[in-house]
């Protein structure tokens, strides 16, 4: 039986800033497994993002084995890393 999803204390602050800009988002941490936290869309584009909490030690955010071989195995559009609401929106702004 899989547990409940887990998300980083930042989530929801990457969700609103996001929003903020104009994009729009769904959650996917439910489905597990390694799948990364959000699906993005902003100017046109779609953009897998892991959220980590940037503001806790590199060895307390490190991706987990079935996120490693998930982001491995990913062959389309864009899929990224963020640390933090700033992060996201930097990412998303520099999308051309």
């Amino acid at each position: 039986m899989r547990r409940a999803a887990r998300t980083d204390a930042n989530q929801q602050e990457v969700v609103e800033a996001i929003r903020a800009i104009g994009g729009t988002v769904h959650s996917l941490a439910a489905l597990g497994d390694g799948c990364p936290d959000l699906l993005v869309g902003y100017n046109g584009r779609t953009v897998l993002m892991e959220v980590k909490d940037g503001r806790k030690p590199p060895s307390e955010i490190r991706l987990t084995e079935a996120q490693v071989k998930w982001h491995k195995s990913w062959t389309g559009s864009t899929l990224a890393i963020v640390y933090g609401a700033e992060g996201a929106t930097k990412l998303l702004k520099g999308l051309r």
